[in-house]
């Protein structure tokens, strides 16, 4: 190699060849995954037939050891990104997709399934902003930690409404804002949220019948159109995700997990369909004073949490007491003589929901992870949110079925609640932080972008 350099002929070919691999990438379109060897390494072939071995000049600067040092990289770089079924095109750049727009397109979706999709009862009167804004993000935040119990909520409510509507011939949209506590007695300002108020005082039910449908709707802060715009928010992230399972090009962690926060919103949007989105004041019925002086007691989310699992997981509220309050808990729904049957519906949807939800998580059971730690935190959190929800059902299911349980049996339900939702907790938290450090060590396929041509039908010439 070393009198074939001393030929000036030589020296000549070996710039110009350095000269263009140097420069044959233009800086102003670099792109991470458009450096590979194969593009790099094409000017070089010329030097290697010259001098019968890779180039490897004795005393070159240190930019010349880049060309060189990518000779040597591992075969399954380049395989990695041939691994769809049909060729990619190098050297587009739309091809590729970069970190950036693989975390803003999974936190836009799990936005949309979190703080879009939940629909709160109606407030306490007095509320600023702050502390609306309060108000809903802490729904958000147990949506994101415990997404299943956010779908039973909105199945009870979705039940409720449903028997409202038979039972006294108004519209399902009638249904939901009775449940949310829309409905307000204009004589002391408490909700009209139960069916022994309405046997008591039939003009309540007068009122809420003589209401139209839009007259209630025109409350809400969401139409069809705005629920639609984010319904298809999250359809088109999944078809990207089963686009890439389609066509065998990986799937980050965060992406799986945003799927599964995709799956449970889809339930949420179809239960609360024709609740009000955000309504922020109540419709005054019954005769009395059109205001009146708020002196009586909320019920805010903190005091829902307070109340043990009755509330979240089966939204019992047994001390609650309609005439004292202003406002329904966070979590309400409506109790009356229907609730006997449709509580142990919400129950089976709820821990079927948490089981699908986790059984998403276990789809990662064999995929790449930056450490074998992280991969068996990944593998154990995944079963236990899958099989919690269910180990929970099965259980006290008997008790709501079943009249007249024994204490014992009361008590051991008692204990694997108290065990079992810690372990819960920590594994969801695990399953939040776990698919944003996996970011920090991603394969090569995972930035290669969905080919949506191949479903395009085309002639082939």
């Amino acid at each position: 190699m070393a009198w074939v350099l001393r030929l000036p002929f030589s020296r000549l070919a070996v710039s110009v060849s350095l000269s263009f691999a140097l420069f044959s990438v233009p800086l102003l379109d670099f792109h991470p995954t458009s450096l590979t060897p194969k593009k790099l390494l094409r000017p070089f072939a010329a030097v290697e037939n010259l001098t019968g071995g890779p180039p490897s000049i004795p005393n070159a600067p240190a930019v010349f050891a880049v060309p060189c040092a990518l000779h040597k990289l591992p075969v399954c770089f380049r395989s990695s990104l041939d691994s769809r079924e049909s060729p990619v095109d190098c050297d587009n750049i739309n091809n590729y997709r970069t970190l950036l727009s693989i975390i803003t397109g999974c936190l836009a979706t799990v936005f949309a399934c979190t703080w879009v999709s939940v629909h709160p009862n109606v407030p306490p009167p007095g509320l600023g902003l702050l502390a609306l804004s309060w108000r809903r993000f802490c729904l958000m935040l147990v949506a994101v930690v415990a997404p299943e119990l956010m779908v039973g909520f909105a199945a009870r409510q979705f039940l409720d409404a449903r028997w409202f509507s038979k039972e006294y011939g108004v519209s399902r949209t009638h249904g939901f804002f009775f449940t949310m506590g829309g409905f307000v007695a204009r004589r002391g300002h408490h909700p009209i949220v139960t069916q022994n108020q309405l046997e008591l005082y039939p003009e309540y039910l007068v009122d809420i019948r003589s209401l139209r449908e839009e007259d209630i709707a025109d409350k809400s802060k969401g139409d069809a159109i705005s629920k639609s715009v984010a319904v298809i928010q999250g359809l088109w992230f999944t078809m990207q995700c089963l686009a890439r399972v389609h066509q065998h090009i990986p799937l980050t962690q965060l992406e799986v997990s945003t799927l599964a926060f995709q799956f449970v919103s889809i339930f949420i949007w179809l239960l609360w369909w024709n609740k009000p989105l955000d309504v922020q004041r109540p419709i005054l019925i019954g005769p009395g004073d059109e205001f009146v002086k708020d002196t009586a007691q909320h019920a805010t989310l903190l005091q829902t949490i307070g109340v043990a699992g009755d509330a979240l997981i089966l939204g019992d509220f047994p001390k609650f007491n309609p005439i004292s309050c202003t406002s329904v808990p966070s979590f309400w729904s409506t109790h009356g003589h229907h609730k006997r049957t449709t509580h142990v519906v919400c129950i089976i949807i709820q821990s079927l929901v948490g089981a699908i939800f986790g059984a998403i998580h276990c789809a990662t059971w064999n995929a790449f992870f930056p450490s074998t730690h992280e991969m068996w935190m990944c593998r154990s959190c995944s079963f236990m949110i899958a099989a919690i929800p269910v180990v929970l059902a099965l259980a006290y299911l008997p008790l709501r079925v079943f009249s007249g349980p024994q204490n014992w049996a009361v008590c051991s339900i008692c204990i694997l609640y108290y065990v079992a939702v810690p372990f819960y907790l920590g594994a969801r938290v695990v399953l939040i932080v776990l698919p944003f450090t996996t970011l920090r060590s991603l394969q090569p396929g995972a930035f290669v972008d969905v080919d949506w041509n191949m479903y395009i039908p085309h002639l082939g010439l």
